[in-house]
């Protein structure tokens, strides 16, 4: 199971909010209890995790019988070693490192800051330890003033733990490198997450946007394959159109012999053949006119032959770029496959 929760803190613009990230948002307070229990009994020094308010978030490790059963049994004690704790966690806030001092109760403690970005998240805070032999007039007194039995807790007093300053340095700086990096890399593995998350979205949109892509050029690629079909059909329609020209045209010329042939005839008949002289005068300007039509509908189809070879040079154009459209729009969504691949492992450890 891993140790770290995962964060609550909220996306702003496509980043986690700092401001909002706590402690129990990056470190699984029970693996902390049970780190700082270890470490407590390990070591000998009492210790606590706080968060930036002084509320504690874990339970307190190895405190000793001076502190629990004296100097916290009574109000004014338990307000002066709050006050202690809340000085020695601002000081280690304004230096962002370890701080040893001497709290209210004559003891030595510490104070390990939880830094996140250069943002405290919460403190650590421990000690309860001497490097000297305590001097029982000094313990009588701050017994009368916090309202404990002064034997008693003289007697506890003997009982702390001594050692020296550089152990005591060196068990907060212990403890302020594990519990930074803990949770440091907590929330660098959030990030990633977060970036995962947004890259996974993406690469959605982006593959839905290439099955459209590839849908409309295979519609493109099916209309334009009707389009050349439908133009062929012009091409053999027009072809048609030029044999029935041909057909009128030869029947244009036969007429025109006709009127030819007709108007001789009428010219033979003489006054008898000035009617019929009209007639083939007007078959002769019919073989005219139709072959004059004739030629107009076959520049016309010309036009038309012209028009359909540019639509088919163009339509073949077009069905290659759309062929190598279609190419490239099959390579990038196998690009976007396996980016996605690569984004599902990621987010496979970040949940590791």
């Amino acid at each position: 199971m891993s140790q770290y929760h995962e964060a609550n803190g909220k996306n702003v613009g496509g980043s986690l909010d700092i401001s909002t990230v706590k402690l129990k948002d990056v470190i699984d307070i029970d693996f902390l209890q049970r780190f700082q229990d270890d470490f407590a009994k390990g070591v000998g020094l009492a210790s606590v995790t706080v968060d930036p308010d002084g509320t504690p978030i874990t339970n307190p490790s190895s405190y000793t019988r001076f502190c629990m059963d004296y100097t916290h049994s009574t109000e004014c004690g338990d307000k002066r070693c709050a006050e202690s704790h809340r000085k020695g966690g601002e000081e280690a806030a304004r230096t962002g490192k370890p701080v040893i001092y001497e709290c209210h109760a004559g003891l030595i403690d510490f104070a390990a800051p939880i830094m996140l970005e250069g943002r405290q998240i919460g403190t650590i805070l421990g000690g309860q330890v001497l490097t000297d032999v305590p001097n029982d007039k000094k313990y009588r007194k701050i017994a009368n003033e916090i309202g404990v039995d002064e034997e008693g807790y003289v007697e506890a007093v003997q009982e702390v733990r001594k050692l020296s300053r550089e152990s005591i340095e060196a068990a907060a700086n212990v403890l302020f490198i594990v519990a930074n990096n803990m949770s440091s890399t907590a929330y660098q593995q959030r990030k990633l997450k977060s970036v995962t998350t947004i890259l996974d979205d993406g690469l959605g949109q982006i593959s839905a946007t290439m099955e459209q892509l590839a849908a409309s050029a295979s519609d493109i690629s099916n209309n334009q394959a009707n389009l050349n079909h439908e133009i062929k059909n012009v091409n053999a329609i027009t072809g048609k159109i030029d044999e029935v020209m041909d057909f009128i045209k030869e029947i244009a010329d036969e007429t025109r012999l006709l009127g030819l042939n007709a108007a001789i005839e009428a010219a033979r008949a003489g006054e008898a053949g000035l009617g019929f002289g009209v007639v083939a005068q007007e078959i002769r300007k019919l073989s005219a006119d139709s072959k004059e039509t004739v030629g107009k509908i076959k520049d016309l189809t010309t036009i038309i032959k012209d028009s359909v070879h540019k639509t088919v040079t163009m339509g073949n154009e077009t069905t290659s770029t759309i062929e190598q459209q279609t190419a490239a729009i099959e390579q990038v969504t196998v690009s976007v496959m396996e980016i996605a691949s690569l984004t599902e492992q990621l987010n496979d450890l970040t949940n590791a």
